[in-house]
Parts: structure tokens; sequence; C-alpha cells
């Protein structure tokens, strides 16, 4: 039996709920193969907000890698900790950039001056994003899919696997004007981990690859034709409901009159 190649796909799958049609108001959604954002330089931003409050500040940093060869150890650049629970836990904050290639950031003690014993990787993640941030009715996307991830009851010495598939997203407004942001979807898992050396130090990893299609929703005005179908199915279903309130009221005016007569005889 021949191979029929149209059933072939070389791409994979965007996940089904960043692809969703959207019906209510204007808003197009379609799919497309393309990086939206060429004068990009081939970066992506990403925004950071994660609570540790078990981990001081001077233990916790934020290294990145990717396919590239990037590999930096306690990234701090745009970044601010601020002090939990009088000192003994830590709120990290960051903006930083990605290369558009598979790669990792991680949370982690990696770039203190000395290791701790039995780091407490337990957390809370508030805010992670990538671009642009969209706030546009009728668009509800997965922009900060682990906000409010909370592994606070999770094993302090287990260290922590976000696997993130990006895919990027474009706004068009009416005017033209276009935004670039990212969605995406996120799979975890926990676990301690042990080399021939001992328990390997804990960490809360974030790894990404990109996805090759893209999300756009594109608002559009209502055309006229729409507008005066919508006029004429009220106006139809106003005229449809009188008429059958009419028919009600006339068939129960003329059975009173029957029983009326009924009585006189």
């Amino acid at each position: 039996m021949p191979f029929d190649f149209r059933r072939f796909d070389i791409y994979r799958k965007v996940p089904k709920d960043l692809t969703q049609p959207t019906y209510t108001g204007a808003i197009v959604n379609e799919l497309y193969v393309d990086d939206p954002d060429k004068d990009s330089g081939g970066k992506i931003d990403v925004s950071l907000n994660i609570s540790l409050p078990n981990l001081h500040c001077e233990l916790v940093g934020l290294d990145i890698q990717d396919e590239m060869g990037r590999h930096e150890v306690g990234h701090i650049d745009n970044s601010m900790k601020i002090p939990l629970n009088n000192g003994a836990g830590c709120r990290f904050e960051g903006q930083f950039s990605i290369n558009k290639v598979p790669g990792n950031f991680h949370v982690s003690t990696h770039s203190a001056t000395a290791q701790p014993q039995n780091p407490d990787m337990t957390h809370v993640i508030h805010k992670l994003s990538f671009g642009d941030t969209l706030q546009v009715q009728n668009v509800h996307g997965a922009f900060n899919a682990l906000g409010g991830a909370d592994r606070l009851t999770s094993n302090p010495l287990a260290s922590h696997d976000y696997i993130l598939k990006i895919v990027p997203t474009v706004y068009e407004d009416k005017s033209g004007k276009q935004r670039y942001s990212y969605q995406y979807t996120v799979a975890n898992k926990e676990y301690v981990a042990y080399s021939h050396t001992g328990r390997i130090i804990p960490a809360i990893w974030f790894r990404y690859d990109l996805s090759p299609i893209t999300v756009k929703y594109t608002e559009r005005r209502q055309p006229l034709y729409r507008f005066i179908t919508t006029i004429c199915a009220i106006i139809g279903g106003t005229f449809t409901v009188a008429g059958i309130l009419d028919s009600c009221i006339f068939t129960a005016s003329e059975a009173w009159k029957k029983i009326q007569l009924g009585k006189m005889h």
C-alpha cells in the first residue's frame, strides 16, 4: 500500500489550549509558520518573580544556559532580591533575555560563595512571562501559565523541573500595529537527584523549547452586513415573541368566553 504524503506532518503540533478559536468580539485567531518578531535580534525578554520562603537571599541566584553555548552563573542585571520572613527567605524578581534556541534558566545556589548543606527549594511562582504583556479583552491565552504555582509542601531537598513549550504570539489591532508576546504550556516534575558522590544540590529548572508555529490574533471591525443581520434578528425575534403572546392571549380569551357562555346555558 503506497504511503500517503498528504498525511505526513513535519511540524510538531501546537498545544490545543493555545489554538482554540475566539468567537467573542471581533478577534480572529489564525496559525502560521514564521518568526513574527524579526527585529528582536534573536532574543526573547523574560520576566520572573518567585519566592523561596526558606532560603536566604545571599544564597539565591539565577543561571542561564542554552544550545548556543551561553552559560551564565549568577545573573544579576535588572534583578533584585527582597528578604522574606525576617531574612529567612527571599523573593527574586528579574528581567532578562534568552536566545531563541532550546535552553534553560534555573534558580539555584550555584553562585553562592559557600554552598549550604541542605538548601530548601520550596517556592511559589508569582509570574513567569515571555515578551510583551498582552492585556486585551477577549484574548485569554496562557501568557502566565505558571503564575500562582505553589510548591511550599514539596520535599525541601527536591529539584523541580518545569518543561516549557513556548509559542510565539502576535496581536494586531485595528490600525495594523502589532505586539509580540509568547504563550507557553508547562509540564513539571520534582525529584531528589543523586550522583556517585552523593546527593546533588537541588535547583528550580525552567527548560524551554520554541514551537515553530505562531498564533496570531487580529482585531477587525465588524462588517456592516453583520450589524444589519443582528438588528434584523432582534426585530424578527421581537415580532415572533409578540405574535406568540398575542396568540396565547387570544386563545385564553376565547376559552374564557366559551366558559362564560356555558354557565349562561
